[in-house]
């Protein structure tokens, strides 16, 4: 599947119909897909020299057919860093709360799995060296798509410029143009399994909203 695949016909109201897309796309990838990608991922995501020297990283703990973060989340930890992971409230920001190995988590609301550690306040995530988030898809602009309720968009808002905030995506899904509100926050970089680290965009503010 192309990226013009999954991007066409996304004028006007066209962030819904591209989210049944892209998420129709990735229930047909097979577990051993899935589980090669995340272990891609997890590889680019610590070669980076940001990553490697961060002190804090905030992180998404992956659920159902999203990019897997598992190992990474375990491997940056295990290598030092001190991992947020986020706590879904119940106006839908994000608070965040440390992440102590896989015995430190517990099931949250929508399915999600959460840190039982206490949480740190929704400026947590500022604090962080290092930003990695879920999307459905980026384009070349830097804007991400997300699920709909505008949790990172919040998030992502509370991120200095200089902090590299990292999409996790399938290989298809860094697309020409994502419809684009403007609350929406653009990313840094995105990260695909055979493409390894894109950085994004050329010329423009990171992590700023769209005029």
């Amino acid at each position: 599947m192309t990226s013009a695949a999954v991007g066409s016909g996304t004028g006007g109201n066209g962030k819904a119909a591209l989210r049944r897309r892209v998420l129709s796309a990735r229930a047909g990838l097979s577990a051993q897909q899935r589980a090669a990608a995340g272990q891609a991922l997890r590889d680019a995501v610590l070669g980076l020299p940001q990553a490697q020297m961060a002190g804090t990283a905030a992180v998404y703990y992956s659920i159902g057919s999203e990019p897997g973060t598992h190992g990474l989340v375990y491997a940056l930890w295990k290598r030092g860093t001190y991992v947020l992971l986020p706590v879904l409230r119940p106006d839908m920001d994000l608070d965040w709360a440390s992440y102590e190995g896989p015995e430190s988590l517990r099931a949250g609301p929508r399915g999600l799995t959460e840190p039982a550690e206490p949480p740190r306040g929704v400026s947590a995530v500022s604090r962080a060296d290092l930003v990695i988030v879920p999307a459905l898809a980026v384009d070349r602009r830097g804007v991400r798509l997300g699920r709909g309720g505008g949790s990172y968009d919040r998030a992502l808002a509370r991120v200095g410029p200089q902090v590299p905030a990292i999409a996790l995506l399938y290989n298809s899904e860094l697309l020409d143009e994502v419809p684009a509100a403007p609350h929406d926050q653009r990313v840094r970089l995105v990260a695909r399994p055979e493409e390894g680290i894109t950085r994004l965009p050329h010329g423009l503010p990171f992590s700023s909203p769209l005029p």
